[in-house]
């Protein structure tokens, strides 16, 4: 990993452009949002990328998310604020998902989820480019990536969560000096909030897509997966999508790694998995829509994925459809029995998002969406440890006699 951050960085960021019109904006500024409300997506020197950097050079490399600098857009390594982001493995889950299911287990990151993938690259991108505070949305996991990469740095943190946030992400927000406030709404109530702070000067937003490079930073889950398999990509990725900053981040990489010719177009069948009580991707895919309409009263157990609106809902739409796959709903007893069913069979906890994928990969495969032989990716984008358990166990009195045939 150090050597990997000591490196030289030659820089390849040649501008920003707004996902939906294309209207371009110079690098090396802060910018929120584009002119017309859309996200903004960084753009590079490909051609320069493909002189500079071979597919045997980066397998020389140590295996972590810095392997991929060309492909980001931090410029001076002494900016990079990093807590050790390895390449996540991938897990056969044979007995609960079947001969093609793979799990590519986003737990093993620093702060215990796949935000940290963005948060690392928005954060240092944020003390290149001078912010010294930043206030941001969270349904949990965010928070904390954020609380803990900003304290590294020194940037003062200012957290809202959503009332229904679990206790455990409030508190590890707290415990990393970020200030941490309860909103009585949702995510989207909350960033609210956020945005009329930033309009008063108060902070930068960070809400989801508002700021250019989480996406930079998410993207690495499909430079990964081009690497671990051979450079081909997997039949199908089923992903669980709030904001769906690594949908779109995985789909801009494939995109890229195709125009420096080290994978050709095949391209997985993308599905965007929600769950029933909070589903506007889904709604919006099965209207034909362009853009989602706001879910109200949403409702699930799976905390990360309850985002009644993602300002990237077209973004997230278009890959789903211009790879062939879909999105996909999924019930809260079928995510909490996918969660269960993995730990007692594969071994493998998973967060409730992450049972959400295989929920929906189950349905997939009886309605005849996925050959179960196909080799398909799940992401579980959170350590299960992070989430309330059920209680379990026998209390055995050390005092007393114990019964040894009982046991």
């Amino acid at each position: 990993m150090q050597d990997n951050l000591r490196a030289d960085r030659p820089s390849f960021v040649t501008h920003l452009e707004c996902s939906m019109t294309s209207e371009t904006y110079a690098a090396d500024q802060l910018h929120q949002l584009s002119r017309v409300g859309r996200p903004l997506l960084v753009r590079y020197d490909l051609d320069g990328v493909g002189r500079a950097l071979t597919r045997d050079a980066l397998a020389a490399r140590p295996t972590d998310l810095w392997r991929w600098r060309e492909l980001l857009p931090v410029r001076r390594a002494e900016n990079i604020v990093s807590l050790g982001e390895i390449e996540t493995p991938l897990i056969d889950i044979p007995k609960s998902g079947g001969p093609g299911a793979i799990v590519k287990d986003e737990g093993r990151l620093p702060t215990g989820s796949f935000k940290a993938r963005g948060l690392v690259m928005a954060v240092s991108m944020a003390r290149e480019l001078g912010v010294t505070r930043i206030a941001m949305p969270t349904n949990g996991n965010a928070g904390a990536a954020l609380a803990a990469y900003a304290a590294r740095c020194g940037i003062e943190t200012v957290i809202l969560c959503p009332e229904e946030t679990p206790e455990v992400n409030v508190r590890e927000i707290a415990a990393q000096g970020a200030r941490v406030y309860r909103v009585n709404g949702q995510i989207d109530e909350c960033g609210a909030i956020v945005g009329r702070g930033a309009a008063e000067g108060r902070w930068f937003d960070f809400s989801t897509l508002k700021e250019p490079y989480r996406i930079e930073g998410k993207k690495t889950m499909g430079l990964e997966l081009a690497a671990q398999f051979g450079w081909e990509l997997p039949d199908t990725i089923f992903y669980p999508t709030g904001g769906g900053t690594g949908l779109i981040g995985m789909w801009k990489a494939f995109d890229e790694l195709e125009r420096l010719g080290w994978i050709g177009p095949k391209r997985p069948r993308m599905y965007a998995v929600q769950a029933s009580g909070c589903a506007p991707i889904v709604r919006a895919f099965e209207a034909g829509e362009e853009h989602a309409e706001r879910w109200e009263n949403a409702a699930t157990v799976a905390a990360g994925i309850r985002v009644p609106r993602a300002v990237g809902d077209f973004l997230i739409l278009r890959a789903v459809r211009e790879s062939g796959g879909g999105a996909l709903a999924v019930g809260d007893p079928a995510i909490l029995q996918a969660v269960d069913d993995c730990a007692r069979k594969d071994g493998l906890l998973l967060c409730p998002e992450g049972g959400a994928t295989l929920a929906a990969y189950r349905q997939a495969i009886r309605d005849g969406l996925v050959d179960p032989e196909e080799r398909t990716v799940l992401f579980n984008c959170a350590t299960g440890l992070k989430y309330p358990l059920p209680e379990a166990g026998t209390w055995l009195d050390r005092n007393a006699e114990i019964d040894l045939g009982s046991l």
